[in-house]
C-alpha cells in the first residue's frame, strides 16, 4: 500500500457487536504516539511500538485508544501541523503500519480514535506553499487569511491578536519578487497557518479526509481545536494585552464563534455514513460548559472534552459545582458528560495536586510528591464513578509525574521558544512512558528517547508495578474491572447527593438492576467519620481506614466506593 492508497471500506472488526452510542460511558485511553513505545530504536515513539503494547491497554481495560497525530508534518508543534492528511510520517511509519494497528486493536475488542487538526496546516502543506508562490490575489491565498498590514509601509499586523504559544498571531511572507509582503493569520507556531473555514474547497477538504481515513475502519476522530474555525467577521482587533489570560473564560473573535456549528453538522452526516457507532469528539474551550454543551447537540458532535472539570484543584465545593453545572448542561441536549484530569497539553495531576492551587504548571514546581500521587489516585476513581465517559492520558495510570526538571536545550515545545510565551510546560508531560526497570530507556526502545526520563523512572514503569499490591498500575486495573462489572458506574446522567461534612463529597449511583453504588471522596487533610454505606468495593488509600457496624473513617485525600 503506497502512502496515497485509499484503502476499502471494511466493517470494524470487533469481537463483539458494535453497540449504538458505545462511547456514552466507555473509557478512552490517550496515545501520545512520539512517548509511548519505539520500534526501531530512533529514539522516537512509532505506530508499530504501539502496537506491540496494545494488549498492555487491553489487559488496562479501556475501550478506546486515542491517538495524537502521526501524519506528515515538519513537527514543528509535534504533529499538529500537518503536511499531509493522508499519509504518515516517516517517524511513525506508513499506511501499512496504521492498518495494522487498527486491525489488531479491533481484534482485541479496543477501538481507534485518531486526531484531525482543521483550525489550520502546516506551512509546508501544498496549499500554503503554493499561495506564498503565487503572490498577492491568489485563489489559494483565499483559503488562508491573508491580509495586508497596518503602518505606512504595511510593516504592522493587521489587528492585535495574540498567538497562544506567545508573540503576535500574524507573520509577514517574503512575496516572490523578494519584498515583505501579506500578514498570515495563526494562532498557534507561524509554522502553522489557520485555514479559511469560508472557503468552500476547505471544508470540501476536510470531508474527503474524514472518509479516508473511516474507510481504513477508524472509530472516530477527536477534532482539535473544535472551537477555532470560524473568526468574527472583520478580524476586529480585541484592544488588551492580556488574551492569553482571558482564554477560555471571555469572549474571542477566533473561538467559540457560532459558525462553527454548521460545520459539524456537516461532518455528523459524513460519519453518519458509516454507521451510528463512529464518534465525534471536540476539543473545544469554551468560556461557560453551556457554550460547550451547543457542540454536542443531536445533529452536531458526540462529545465534547472537560475542561472545566479537568481545571478544577482537589477541592470538595469547586467539584461538586462544576459536576452539578456539567450534568446540567449536557441533559437537554442529550448528550453524555466526559470526565479527564490529564492530556498532552496540561500539567499531569499527580504534579498538579502536588502543589497549591495555580502553582502546578509552572517550571521547576515538584511540590509534595507523595501528596500529589495520593490525591490523583483519589480523584481518579471518583471521575470513574461519574456518569460519562472518562479519558486517560497515557502513563497516568503509573503515577507518573511532570519531568519538571528538563533542561532548556531539550525542551521541543514551541510556546518555550517564543517570545513572550509560555513556560514550555508540555514537555514535562509528554516525557516517554517507562516499561521496564532496566535497559535502554527503561524498555521505551533499544536508542534512547527523545526526552530524556528521570533516573527513578524505572520504579515506576509497567513490569515494576505489575502484579504488585497497592501499586497505581494495579490500582487502575482494579478500578477499570469493577466499572466494566457494575452497571452504576458510567451509566446514567447523574447523581444523587447524599449529606456529608465539609470537604466530603458523598453520592449514590442506583443500576436499573436495582444495585446501589456509593462514592466518598474526602479532600481534606484529616480523617473524616461516615455512616458505612455497605461492602467496600475499592479504595484508593487503604492505611487509615476503620470500620465498624454503622461508622467509617476516611482517611485524609482518598475516595473510596461502596456497595450493597
Amino acid at each position: 500500500m503506497s502512502q496515497h492508497t485509499v484503502a476499502q471500506p471494511r466493517t470494524v472488526g470487533l469481537t463483539a457487536a458494535s453497540p449504538s452510542g458505545w462511547w456514552r460511558d466507555a473509557v478512552i485511553y490517550q496515545v501520545y504516539p512520539r512517548s509511548f513505545a519505539d520500534s526501531n530504536g530512533d529514539g522516537m515513539g512509532d505506530l508499530e511500538g504501539i502496537r506491540t503494547r496494545l494488549p498492555h491497554l487491553k489487559e488496562l481495560g479501556v475501550d478506546a485508544v486515542w491517538l495524537s497525530p502521526f501524519y506528515e508534518s515538519p513537527q514543528a508543534d509535534a504533529g499538529y501541523d500537518v503536511a499531509d492528511y493522508r499519509a504518515v510520517a516517516p517517524m511513525f511509519g506508513s499506511l501499512l503500519d496504521a492498518d495494522a494497528l487498527i486491525r489488531d486493536a479491533h481484534a482485541l475488542g479496543l477501538r481507534i480514535i485518531v486526531d484531525v487538526v482543521p483550525n489550520h496546516v502546516s506551512d509546508q502543506h501544498t496549499w500554503f506553499r503554493q499561495a506564498v508562490q503565487e503572490g498577492p490575489g491568489s485563489p489559494l491565498r483565499r483559503r488562508f487569511h491573508f491580509r495586508p498590514g497596518k503602518g505606512e509601509d504595511g510593516e504592522l499586523p493587521p489587528n492585535d491578536w495574540e498567538s497562544i504559544f506567545g508573540g503576535p498571531a500574524w507573520s509577514r511572507v517574503t512575496e516572490p519578487d523578494g519584498t515583505p509582503g501579506e500578514w498570515y493569520l495563526h494562532l498557534f507556531a507561524p509554522e502553522q497557518p489557520d485555514l479559511n473555514w469560508e472557503h468552500p474547497a476547505v471544508d470540501d477538504e476536510f470531508r474527503s479526509i474524514l472518509r479516508f481515513w473511516l474507510d481504513m475502519g477508524i472509530d472516530g476522530f477527536r477534532v482539535d481545536v473544535a472551537h477555532g474555525l470560524v473568526k468574527a467577521a472583520g478580524l476586529p482587533d480585541i484592544g488588551t494585552r492580556d488574551q492569553l489570560k482571558l482564554l477560555g473564560n471571555d469572549a474571542m473573535p477566533f473561538f467559540d464563534q457560532d459558525g462553527v456549528h454548521e460545520i459539524y453538522r456537516g461532518w455528523r452526516k459524513v460519519v453518519a455514513e458509516y454507521g451510528d457507532d463512529r464518534v465525534l469528539v471536540a476539543e473545544a474551550w469554551t468560556p461557560t460548559v453551556e457554550r460547550t454543551a451547543l457542540y454536542v447537540r443531536p445533529d452536531e458532535l458526540h462529545q465534547a472534552f472537560n475542561f472545566h472539570y479537568l481545571s478544577t484543584y482537589w477541592d470538595a465545593d469547586e467539584l461538586r459545582d462544576v459536576i452539578d453545572g456539567s450534568l446540567d448542561a449536557m441533559r437537554p441536549v442529550g448528550a453524555p458528560t466526559t470526565w479527564v484530569l490529564s492530556n498532552h497539553d496540561v500539567t499531569r495531576h499527580t504534579t498538579r495536586f502536588a502543589n497549591p492551587p495555580g502553582l502546578g504548571t509552572q517550571i521547576g514546581t515538584e511540590g509534595d510528591v507523595r501528596l500529589g500521587l495520593r490525591r490523583a489516585r483519589a480523584a481518579t476513581l471518583l471521575m470513574l464513578a461519574l456518569p460519562g465517559s472518562a479519558y486517560l492520558f497515557q502513563g497516568e495510570e503509573l503515577g507518573l509525574p511532570d519531568v519538571v526538571s528538563l533542561p532548556d536545550e531539550v525542551r521541543q515545545d514551541p510556546s518555550f521558544h517564543r517570545a513572550n510565551g509560555q513556560d514550555g510546560f508540555r514537555d514535562g508531560c509528554r516525557v516517554p512512558l517507562p516499561w521496564t526497570v532496566g535497559g535502554s530507556s527503561y524498555g521505551f526502545g533499544s536508542g534512547g528517547s527523545w526526552l530524556p526520563q528521570p533516573e527513578d523512572w524505572g520504579g515506576l514503569s509497567v513490569e515494576a508495578q505489575t502484579g504488585e499490591p497497592g501499586s497505581t498500575l494495579e490500582f487502575y486495573r482494579m478500578a477499570l474491572a469493577i466499572r466494566h462489572e457494575h452497571s452504576a458506574l458510567g451509566a446514567g446522567e447523574s447523581v444523587e447527593w447524599l449529606h456529608a461534612p465539609a470537604g466530603v463529597l458523598a453520592f449514590c449511583r442506583i443500576a436499573e438492576d436495582g444495585q446501589r453504588f456509593v462514592c466518598t471522596a474526602n479532600t481534606t487533610k484529616d480523617p473524616v467519620s461516615l455512616p458505612v454505606y455497605g461492602q467496600i468495593l475499592l479504595a484508593s488509600e487503604t492505611a487509615g481506614i476503620r470500620v465498624s457496624e454503622s461508622q467509617a473513617v476516611l482517611p485524609p485525600d482518598s475516595t473510596i466506593w461502596w456497595t450493597g
